[in-house]
């Protein structure tokens, strides 16, 4: 929106003198690691941090099927909403899922495929608001000593009871947890996000800012940009929510302190010689439906809409951070997903996002390859009207059931054959510079030996070492050991032969 540009015009000291100049001393390719799961949550990378939250398998965005344990038939949203709820599907689909809003530990809406939410109506529980209000909450009442055995309490205080498989509705007073019982469901949780919305929502206001804080003052530290630079590393990636714009207020559930952990970064990184890409990994309304990207439920719903307002985020930190002799560019945005993000809405946002950079600095701008069926040169041309761009894909053997049924040596097979060939074809095609943004020493095939990792990381240094504009391994640290870089120079995993 143009008056959060305002706002923050109103509102920004820059950090840094600023300069045009101080941008332009970039060494490429540059050797560097993600500081993935720091400021913007992946739970999955630390499972432990969500484990102070009380129903912690019901935050935002999980996916819930309901089964009447009295009809053993699943409540359904007919027609994927706009309409009423039945209770009449033997097996569960789109219809039959339901995304939470947590509105705290026991009270949540519930979000159908079309995107309305349940609610109350004159003749039983429909699904037709686009809004949520008090009529769209309800209490997920589970039994004690079986927490997957739940009561649906609405706001009119009585339970929703399935009448007949065409009748639901929200007017029963028993209290029984009995199969035939008609207000009895299983629920079955499907699918979870563990994201920033998800940890700050699920702790609530008054605990999320201590455990974020705490957080982000541990999980990376001015000695491990002292162990990345000693390792002959020479930058990070460091990924941000657009919530950091707002700090040190941002709006809930998102709580302030990130700011200064990036202003930190930046500092520590000039202190050892290193250079900074800020990578925009959470677009406001979600870019790419993953809880990386800040999303609530899943859905992804950025597009023209949330053009000015995402590069009132890059003005931002462009701002903020233009005149550092750190800045090493910035990323526009991660990971896009087509088709949902068009070509043609993501060029019209790269292009005034890359606008809003050269106002303030001189510094590379990144640009994101779409994930998803999408052409990994449609950039190309577009960005060859632009002075000092990149393009950033992303190449993991992993997610799917190809690589996970590939040997171990057809995985390294693979690097050296396919991503090597790729990789010249976009580099001899005269196209901008190209940055494998992340890739990781973990891969499809199950049960590989320490040389085996050896092998097939050395594969991927081989290879991803003709980048033009460098590689970033993901992740700096991360609980699953392949994708923790520091484990794996720590326990010798990875040979990094820097050029």
């Amino acid at each position: 929106m143009v008056y959060l540009a305002f706002l923050f015009f109103f509102n920004l000291i820059s950090c840094f003198p600023s300069s045009h100049a101080q941008n332009t001393d970039l060494k490429l390719p540059l050797r560097a690691v993600n500081l993935g799961n720091w400021l913007v949550t992946e739970g999955w990378m630390k499972p432990s941090r969500f484990d102070g939250i009380i129903n912690k398998d019901l935050l935002d965005g999980a996916h819930v099927q309901f089964l009447s344990t009295k009809l053993n038939k699943y409540l359904c949203a007919e027609n994927g909403g706009g309409t009423v709820l039945v209770a009449n599907r033997i097996s569960p689909s789109d219809w039959e899922t339901f995304r939470l809003w947590r509105v705290n530990e026991s009270y949540f809406h519930l979000r159908v495929l079309n995107k309305q939410f349940v609610g109350l109506g004159n003749q039983g529980v429909k699904a037709v608001s686009n809004t949520p209000t008090h009529s769209e909450t309800f209490q997920i009442v589970r039994k004690d000593d079986a927490p997957n055995r739940v009561r649906l309490k609405a706001s009119n205080g009585f339970f929703l009871q399935v009448q007949s498989e065409t009748l639901v509705t929200a007017d029963y007073t028993g209290s029984s947890w009995d199969d035939s019982d008609p207000s009895v469901f299983n629920i079955a949780i499907v699918n979870t996000l563990q994201g920033e919305y998800q940890i700050t929502n699920g702790y609530g206001p008054v605990k999320a800012p201590q455990i974020m804080q705490a957080h982000w003052d541990s999980y990376i530290t001015e000695q491990d940009f002292k162990f990345i630079s000693a390792n002959g590393l020479s930058a990070v990636r460091i990924p941000v929510g657009w919530w950091i714009a707002q700090d040190p207020n941002p709006p809930k559930p998102f709580v302030g302190g990130s700011l200064k952990a990036l202003d930190n970064a930046f500092t520590w990184a000039e202190k050892y010689g290193m250079k900074v890409i800020v990578d925009l990994h959470a677009a406001k309304a979600s870019q790419n439906r993953f809880e990386h990207s800040g999303a609530r439920d899943g859905f992804l719903e950025w597009g023209d809409s949330n053009i000015d307002e995402t590069v009132a985020v890059i003005e931002f930190l462009a701002t903020r951070y233009g005149g550092s002799p750190s800045l090493g560019a910035i990323e526009l945005m991660n990971e896009p997903w087509a088709p949902d993000v068009t070509l043609d809405a993501l060029t019209k946002y790269y292009k005034a996002g890359y606008d809003a950079i050269r106002k303030h600095t001189n510094a590379y701008v990144i640009l994101s390859a779409r994930l998803g069926p999408a052409d990994p040169k449609e950039l190309f041309s577009f960005a060859r009207s632009l002075n000092r761009v990149a393009i950033d894909v992303h190449w993991y053997n992993l997610f799917t059931d190809m690589f996970i049924t590939m040997t171990v040596q057809q995985n390294i097979d693979y690097i050296y054959n396919q991503r090597s060939s790729d990789l010249d074809s976009w580099i001899s095609a005269n196209g901008p510079p190209i940055l494998i943004g992340e890739w990781t020493g973990e891969f499809g095939a199950k049960n590989g030996s320490m040389e085996d990792y050896k092998r097939y990381t050395k594969a991927e240094l081989d290879v991803y070492g003709g980048a033009t504009f460098g590689w970033a391994y993901w992740s700096y640290k991360c609980e699953e050991n392949h994708w923790s870089l520091k484990w794996m120079i720590d326990n010798n995993f990875i040979q990094l032969n820097m050029r």
